[in-house]
């Protein structure tokens, strides 16, 4: 085989693992996340801060939209500098914690926010890329063998679980 085609291939999954990787924390922590915050925009003083957000200009929705990127930037920088200290668990708890907090608030802002921020093209045209990107990514991801096999593999645990539910009945 080329050792191009070889090259190639090695460095295509690796990159369909970072692309599942990153389709898994969209689908399973963007969308949850996004949603408990939308539960917790139901409170009086948050729903009305979401109807002011959801009248600002296109410039302001742009701002408020970078503000937690950051906002959480230093709160990062401090998790690497606990576990820089050796409180390594600390930090990595900051981090996740962090992360979780940015994308519940991101996700909701960009919810809020999308119509304005739709009005700059290079926004929607990002977007879009985006979104197609999404998909070819997701496309390829379900029709690796990787995937073929997890899923199949899943089918089974379930089937198996199933079956030893019932029996313990």
């Amino acid at each position: 085989m080329n050792p191009l085609r070889w090259l190639w291939r090695g460095l295509r999954g690796a990159l369909l693992v970072l692309a599942a990787l990153v389709l898994f924390i969209e689908e399973w922590g963007w969308r949850p996340l996004t949603a408990w915050a939308a539960r917790l925009a139901r409170w009086p003083p948050f729903a009305r801060l979401e109807a002011h957000i959801r009248t600002l200009p296109p410039r302001g929705a742009l701002a408020l939209f970078i503000v937690p990127a950051i906002a959480l930037f230093p709160v990062k920088l401090v998790a690497l500098w606990l576990i820089h200290l050796g409180h390594a668990t600390l930090g990595v708890l900051v981090i996740v914690l962090a992360k979780l907090i940015g994308t519940a608030l991101v996700g909701r802002l960009f919810i809020l926010t999308e119509p304005q921020l739709m009005q700059f093209a290079w926004f929607a045209r990002a977007l879009g890329w985006w979104r197609a990107t999404k998909e070819r990514i997701r496309a390829a991801v379900h029709g690796s063998p990787a995937w073929r096999a997890a899923r199949a593999a899943i089918r089974r645990w379930r089937i198996w679980l199933r079956r030893a539910v019932r029996r313990g009945t």
